[in-house]
């Protein structure tokens, strides 16, 4: 019996031993993105800096950004995600207190009418950039506790939306229509993904679009953008003068491009150029095999957090399962819309290309996304490996234990003779022992 959990106890320690390996294509994906934005912000920028600033401004301050973001990342990719897990409930309250605090004087900044930004002394930081990663993480933890409630009755399916009308609430008050209409879509999708019953997910779906649609076209500013994205050269020096800029620098690319460098449009022409119109740059100057680059960067992303999330739910890790597919709800349908609106195929919105675009607060969220989403692949190989050994141990020991119906029958009066008179009986010539010494051995080895 000692002997027996020592063993346990030492195969226990092994598997403890046994360590993870971050998903080589999400890290690749990951690493590419941030190389091409580091390039593109660098190429893009160099004419918007302006004079005192000098035309290297927004590239240093992109590294600055990224470099404290792969420290962040490092840091996530460091955490279990039990320990992410059992903090996860008070992360709601977070979000709630990060979108109020927009509202204090002196600590929320109002940057071109919307009052999205809060004053950290150093540089302002957009409280729904962090919003978003705190978020998800919050309702993969719901869902993992109420994963059967949801998808049976309607109180646990309604709580979730709730509260994300709650947090579309505070976005519009800023206003920030565009993160208001990716936070639900995210919330919609995880639902879905959490096995909601999908007829109830009807009605509230059928209720909410005309009320967005209603939300869309109520301010002036919003009903222009739609108008502009509709006909962009009916004011290409007004409302649609970003569209039209953007457009150009896309027809000028053509398919291979002007040039890394070469763009045209990016010289005062396009607003915003290294920030929310970076992809018309980079069409312009990398053309269309560019494009599609960027976009397969982004759908090896995103499909390999489906992928990866897909298994983990298998392997009924519920939770990482549930944050993989919110990372990738995320960078999906917010590079969708990002590269949508360069193309002139979505109305103007103010999401930036994740990875991509200069800016400190979606930079530093997106890679402490990218690094909680590798440490999910770090723990789901860890486990595969885990219960690979343990299968491979149980395999070993069922080989090396002889059937039980193979063992030699034993005489009814085994257990009443003695042992020494046993042990001492060979068979002549032969060396071995007879048939009723084998079967004691056997008897004393089961015992």
């Amino acid at each position: 019996m000692a002997a027996t959990a020592a063993d346990g106890l030492g195969q226990a320690t092994r598997l403890d031993e046994i360590g993870g390996r971050f998903d080589p294509w999400l890290l690749g994906a990951s690493i590419a993105l941030a190389c091409l934005g580091v390039v593109m912000v660098g190429s893009a920028a160099i004419a918007g800096g302006g004079v005192d600033a000098g035309p290297w401004y927004f590239l240093s301050r992109h590294l600055m950004f990224l470099a404290v973001g792969l420290g962040l990342a490092v840091l996530v990719m460091r955490t279990e995600l039990k320990t992410v897990e059992k903090h996860a409930q008070w992360l709601l309250l977070a979000c709630i207190i990060l979108l109020g605090l927009v509202f204090i004087p002196g600590i929320g900044v109002t940057v071109n009418g919307a009052r999205r930004w809060l004053n950290l002394g150093v540089s302002n930081f957009q409280a729904v950039e962090a919003v978003k990663l705190l978020y998800i993480v919050w309702l993969a933890s719901y869902l993992k506790r109420y994963s059967e409630d949801v998808a049976a009755t309607w109180p646990a399916m309604l709580k979730p939306l709730g509260v994300a009308v709650l947090l579309v609430g505070l976005l519009l008050l800023q206003p920030d229509f565009g993160s208001s209409s990716l936070l639900l879509a995210i919330t919609a999708g995880m639902l879905v993904l959490g096995g909601v019953n999908m007829p109830r997910m009807f009605g509230p779906v059928l209720v909410g679009l005309p009320v967005l649609a209603v939300i869309a076209i109520a301010e002036p500013y919003r009903m222009r953008r739609l108008t502009t994205f509709l006909d962009p050269w009916a004011d290409p020096f007004d409302s649609g003068y970003q569209l039209t800029n953007a457009l150009m620098a896309v027809g000028r690319g053509e398919w291979f491009g002007v040039g890394l460098g070469a763009s045209v449009q990016k010289l005062s022409y396009l607003p915003e150029a290294h920030t929310d119109f970076i992809m018309a740059v980079i069409a312009e100057e990398l053309g269309f095999v560019g494009v599609c680059m960027v976009v397969g960067l982004y759908a090896l992303l995103a499909g390999r957090a489906f992928w990866l999330g897909m298994k983990c739910v298998e392997m009924r890790r519920h939770f990482s399962g549930y944050v993989a597919f919110g990372i990738a709800l995320w960078m999906a349908l917010q590079s969708f819309v990002s590269i949508g609106v360069n193309l002139g195929l979505l109305p103007t919105k103010g999401l930036t290309l994740p990875l991509v675009s200069s800016g400190g607060s979606s930079v530093l969220m997106t890679c402490a996304a990218l690094g909680l989403l590798l440490r999910v692949s770090w723990e789901y190989e860890r486990a595969a490996r885990q219960v690979a050994r343990r299968r491979a141990v149980g395999a070993g020991a069922a080989v090396g234990t002889p059937p039980v119906a193979a063992q030699p029958p034993l005489p009814a009066d085994a257990g009443n003779r003695g042992t020494s008179r046993l042990r001492q009986r060979i068979e002549p010539g032969l060396g071995r022992p007879s048939t009723e010494s084998a079967a004691l051995a056997a008897l004393r080895r089961a015992r």
